[in-house]
């Protein structure tokens, strides 16, 4: 195909994250011909390796568990904590039709989510905040439903997977925890090794997929199977405009520009620029050494091809971006891996976080988001994150797993420091071994009381499910007292970025004058955060990015009239 020769589809997306793929699969659906386009050798971006909840009101699945909620209280949570960057447009169309976007997804597509039991919001001390409804998990996922697609789909870091390639989820993790003292949890983790090495027999890692890894290929499957194609290796170079309406876009594929048209749009769905250059412009500056978990492909292609359209970006947020602890190992062949301490380690008991003098700062069991927060609060471009033997036997410490994993080689990488007495730890760090010491003093004789009175770790529910919920009085707290003590370096980083292109309810992004660019939308991190940059519970990013995915594909639709297939089901309302 020469550069003068079209592709023409009904739909184009640019990004396969759960945006990106929500759009495609909804259109597919819907009887529109849908193209995705995806830079990187694998798709999923962020999505495939994030924990793949959602956070939404009102769904099915709350409303059988009987969960206390409204759209009223909703609302109150959400003015609480955005404050003065909460837009009623963006905020009612993700509360009227988020339950409503993830039924008919749930209906028509592959997509499977189940409600978190108990799962407070993030702040849950705030008015309108629940202690469960909001959040769900995704279902787990055979990966062989998406035949040699499989191949092709983003695998999590080595960090977040077991025994070289066995993904696990929240539940899984907490049984591997327990195995040692509850015989359920000791069968359930030998059924999943078992599936694990049976896969290892045909597969270079488990089919077995979790969290972000099977949401990516629950909606890819579907998308694929209803006809929509997929293009990897594929950049978006410009736009294209006549008569003030994007009509498409110029790709580059396989060394060739192509002048691909789309009948409905284009929607930008990139994740973001929170590993572009532009990151670095929109950071705090006491960062010398932040570490983004956003893949590399993630660089700001959509507020660049904005610009040619004078789309308007979004000013003054929050927040930038998703903040996020992260460390990161360097392995013997000199590769660099980056951890999100998320739910692991920070909230558990016998860890604490202190900052390069060895004095504590922060609740670490807050949320990841509040944790970073807390660092830039203090001027704190990094800190360490320590544990006693007692904690790192029971729970592990980022990469380094609990007992019986030999942690040596982290160790030997610099990444894991241990050492016998707290006065040695602190001088294998570097911090003021005195200061560090009577940080120690004065945590561990709260934490003997079960109340810590300088940052309250343990002190709201969201803390408590955080924490282990065996561990009494609190299950947050136990002193730092059995050697050796061990530490991790903590550095500053993200999880994407918050601040995109600014959109109306429909998802159609708006020019500098505040009017609508006809033909070109944003979803996901492309799409300015309707959060503004604060993050009151988990899966704010997602639940957004499947909702908002499924109003541009409708709105397409029924702008170009497209008739309902004859096997969708439509998103009866039920409220």
């Amino acid at each position: 195909m020469s550069a003068s020769e079209q592709a023409v589809f009904d739909l184009v997306v640019l990004g396969s994250g759960a945006g990106g793929f929500a759009t495609a699969a909804t259109a597919a659906r819907r009887g529109l011909k849908a193209l995705v386009v995806e830079k990187a050798e694998h798709f999923g971006g962020t999505s495939a390796i994030s924990g793949g909840a959602v956070w939404i009101y009102g769904s099915d699945q709350a409303r059988a568990a009987g969960a206390k909620d409204s759209a009223e209280a909703m609302r109150t949570y959400l003015k609480a904590i955005i404050g003065t960057g909460y837009n009623p447009a963006l905020v009612e169309a993700f509360i009227e039709q988020g339950h409503q976007a993830l039924r008919w997804l749930e209906q028509n597509t592959e997509l499977r989510y189940g409600l978190r039991p108990h799962s407070p919001d993030y702040y849950p001390d705030e008015p309108g905040a629940t202690e469960f409804g909001r959040a769900l998990e995704m279902v787990e996922y055979d990966g062989r439903h998406l035949g040699p697609r499989f191949k092709d789909l983003q695998m999590p870091p080595p960090g977040m997977l077991l025994f070289g390639g066995m993904m696990v989820n929240r539940v899984d993790i907490q049984h591997f925890l327990n195995l040692r003292r509850s015989p359920a949890s000791l069968w359930h983790c030998l059924k999943l090794m078992a599936r694990y090495a049976r896969d290892r027999l045909r597969h270079p890692r488990g089919t077995r997929l979790t969290t972000g890894n099977a949401l990516i290929a629950r909606l890819a499957s579907s998308a694929l199977a209803e006809g929509c194609e997929l293009w990897l290796r594929s950049e978006a170079q410009e736009l294209i405009v006549e008569r003030g309406v994007v009509t498409g876009v110029i790709v580059q594929r396989e060394g060739r520009l192509l002048r691909v048209q789309a009948r409905g749009g284009v929607v930008c769905a990139m994740g973001g620029f929170a590993a572009g250059k532009l990151a670095a412009d929109h950071r705090p500056q006491v960062v010398a050494h932040h570490l983004s978990m956003s893949p590399p492909t993630n660089d700001g292609a959509a507020l660049r091809l904005g610009e040619a359209v004078a789309a308007a970006q979004g000013e003054g947020l929050a927040a930038n971006f998703f903040w996020a602890p992260v460390s990161e190992p360097r392995h013997a062949n000199g590769e660099r891996e980056r951890f999100p301490h998320l739910v692991t380690d920070r909230a558990k008991p016998g860890v604490i976080a202190v900052d390069p003098a060895g004095r504590r700062f922060v609740n670490e069991s807050n949320s990841y988001h509040h944790f970073v927060q807390s660092m830039f609060a203090n001027d704190i471009g990094h800190c360490w994150l320590i544990c006693d033997a007692e904690a790192m036997n029971r729970y592990g410490l980022g990469l380094a797993r609990p007992k019986p994993v030999d942690n040596a080689a982290l160790i030997t990488a610099g990444y894991l420091h241990r050492a016998a007495s707290v006065p040695a730890l602190a001088e294998v760090i570097g911090v003021d071994p005195q200061a560090l010491q009577q940080t120690l003093e004065r945590f561990n004789a709260d934490a003997r009381n079960g109340i810590d009175r300088e940052f309250g770790k343990g002190n709201n529910s969201y803390n408590r499910y955080m924490g282990d919920p065996q561990h009494q009085p609190n299950p947050c707290l136990a002193p730092l007292t059995k050697a050796p003590f061990y530490a991790i370096r903590i550095h500053t980083g993200d999880l994407g970025s918050a601040r995109g292109l600014v959109t109306d309810a429909n998802a159609n992004v708006l020019n500098r004058s505040g009017a609508p660019i006809a033909g070109l939308y944003a979803v996901g991190n492309d799409m300015n955060s309707m959060m503004n940059g604060t993050y009151p519970g988990p899966g704010i990013t997602l639940g957004p990015a499947l909702t908002f995915g499924w109003i541009v594909a409708s709105h397409i639709a029924k702008r170009l009239q497209a008739p309902a297939t004859p096997k969708e089901q439509p998103a009866c309302t039920t409220n």
